[in-house]
C-alpha cells in the first residue's frame, strides 16, 4: 500500500525530507505522494517515517494502492537497486 497526505496537510516539510525513497514533493497546496515512489519504508525502516513526523497526523493508507510487503520490498529494491 502506497499512502497519501489528505486535506489537513499544512505543508510544513516535516515529511519531505524523511522520505527514503523521495517519494514526497510540493503539491498546489498541499505536499503529494507519489504511489509508485512509495513503499512505507519498507527496506528502508521498520515503519513510515512520515507519518512518525507528521504534526497534522494527515498521512493515511491510499485505498487505491493495496501492496503486499514483498511487492513493496520489490518496489524499494527497483529504486535503489
Amino acid at each position: 500500500m502506497a499512502l497519501l497526505i489528505n486535506d489537513n496537510c499544512t505543508a510544513c516539510d516535516a515529511c519531505k525530507p524523511v522520505c527514503p525513497n523521495e517519494a514526497i514533493s510540493a503539491g498546489d497546496t498541499i505536499y503529494v505522494i507519489d504511489p509508485a515512489r512509495c513503499t512505507e519504508c519498507v527496506g528502508a525502516e521498520d515503519e513510515p517515517q512520515c507519518k512518525l513526523v507528521c504534526p497534522a497526523d494527515c498521512i493515511v493508507v491510499n485505498p487505491d494502492f493495496q501492496e503486499s510487503p514483498d511487492e513493496l520490498m520489490a518496489k524499494y529494491e527497483s529504486l535503489h537497486g
